[in-house]
């Protein structure tokens, strides 16, 4: 399981839960900082999967708020964290892009880091044995602790009313991605919804190392377990997120996004 395949960050709850979740958590075990996003970089992993055949959540009247500028992005999504540490996670560089491109890729096989919009945190991915596996050790999900306090510490109500002030900047951006037909707010409710259906397993979750071939052996064997489970492997990428995390983290953060789904779809 490749810790660099890893989540999403933070313009909404849902950002946040749905992006900084994974686009912060996804980063964990990769410390080198995302490459500059070019427009060649932000074309989607799948084009050809657009999102046509999914349900369409017209926003709702009170999302009509005004706007924000492309130059004020940062500064929302600062205050929107607090400042301090939360707001230190974010990449403001070419943010709305990096959003945009993230939460569509959460719902893919891959997504790629150098469109990540959050800094790294410490720490390696862990296993240990178990009746002769080799599991996701227990004490990994501790890594993710802080992040997912964050999370909860993020007012649901006020991060959706800056996403609907947002709206207008990641429609453009999803459109550039390669869906000009699509609507990015039927994209985020539909990533959520594939997030909220992640198993949760009752026992640890079996790993194992890929194999890498060539004259150059790895240096970072954490990066390239893969889940033994076929069907686990097959997920798309935030929902094997969602199972690194470990069972409460993951219990936690669907919390958040239920109650960020919930709002983004009371009067569609």
């Amino acid at each position: 399981m490749n810790t660099r395949s890893s989540l999403m960050a933070v313009a909404a709850a849902a950002l946040l839960a749905a992006g900084a979740l994974v686009w912060y958590l996804q980063r964990a075990a990769t410390p080198s900082p995302p490459a500059e996003v070019t427009p060649a970089a932000r074309a989607p992993v799948a084009p050809a999967a657009s999102a046509a055949s999914e349900a369409h959540y017209p926003l709702p009247a009170e999302a009509a708020l005004p706007p924000l500028r492309s130059d004020e992005v940062a500064g929302a999504v600062g205050e929107l964290l607090g400042g301090g540490d939360g707001a230190a996670l974010v990449f403001t560089d070419d943010f709305v892009h990096r959003l945009a491109a993230t939460v569509d890729n959460l719902g893919r096989d891959y997504a790629p880091a150098m469109l990540w919009p959050v800094r790294p945190t410490g720490g390696r991915f862990t296993v240990e044995q178990a009746d002769g596996r080799t599991v996701i050790a227990g004490a990994n999900s501790a890594r993710y602790a802080p992040f997912v306090r964050l999370v909860e510490r993020v007012d649901a109500a006020a991060a959706v009313k800056l996403y609907w002030r947002m709206e207008p900047l990641l429609q453009a951006a999803y459109r550039e991605l390669g869906f000009p037909k699509g609507f990015f707010n039927d994209r985020l409710v539909h990533v959520i919804d594939l997030l909220l259906a992640t198993p949760q397993p009752s026992h640890p979750i079996q790993v194992q190392l890929v194999d890498v071939k060539g004259p150059v052996p790895s240096t970072r064997p954490w990066v390239r377990y893969e889940f033994v489970d076929a069907n686990l492997q097959s997920l798309a990428a935030g929902q094997k997120i969602l199972l690194r995390v470990g069972p409460e983290n993951e219990r936690r953060l669907k919390a958040k996004l239920r109650a960020v789904r919930a709002l983004l779809t009371a009067t569609s």
